[in-house]
C-alpha cells in the first residue's frame, strides 16, 4: 500500500492532509509576494481544473469489473475511491500552484 491510500483511509486523515497541503500553497503563495485572498483564489481555481484532470485518471467502470449494480449506467465507476483522488489533486495542485504564484513576480503580475 502507498502512503496516499493509507492516509485516504478515514475524511479525517484526508481532510487533513488536504488542509496541511493547502498551507503549504498559500504561505508559497505569499512568499511569492501573492496577497492572502489572491493566494487562496488561485489555488482554488487550480484545484477545481485539476480534479476534473484527475478525475478520469485509472477508472474502472463497472461494465469493466463486470459488476453493475441494478438502476445505474453501466459506465459508472466501479470504485471511484474519492479521497485517495481528492489527495492526489491536492498534491498536484499545491505543485502547480508553487511553479504559477513563482511565475508572476517574473512576469511582472
Amino acid at each position: 500500500m502507498n502512503a496516499v491510500h493509507l492516509l485516504a483511509r478515514s475524511f479525517w486523515s484526508t481532510g487533513a492532509v488536504m488542509v496541511v497541503l493547502f498551507a503549504v500553497a498559500v504561505a508559497g503563495g505569499l512568499a511569492f509576494k501573492l496577497t492572502l485572498a489572491g493566494s487562496i483564489a488561485l489555488y482554488f481555481i487550480v484545484w477545481w481544473t485539476l480534479l476534473f484532470a484527475v478525475l478520469p485518471i485509472r477508472i474502472r467502470t463497472q461494465a469493466e469489473v463486470g459488476e453493475v449494480t441494478a438502476g445505474t449506467d453501466p459506465s459508472a465507476p466501479a470504485s471511484p475511491a474519492l479521497y485517495e483522488r481528492a489527495i492526489w489533486t491536492t498534491i498536484v495542485s499545491t505543485a502547480v500552484f508553487i511553479a504559477v504564484a513563482a511565475f508572476f513576480p517574473l512576469a511582472g503580475i
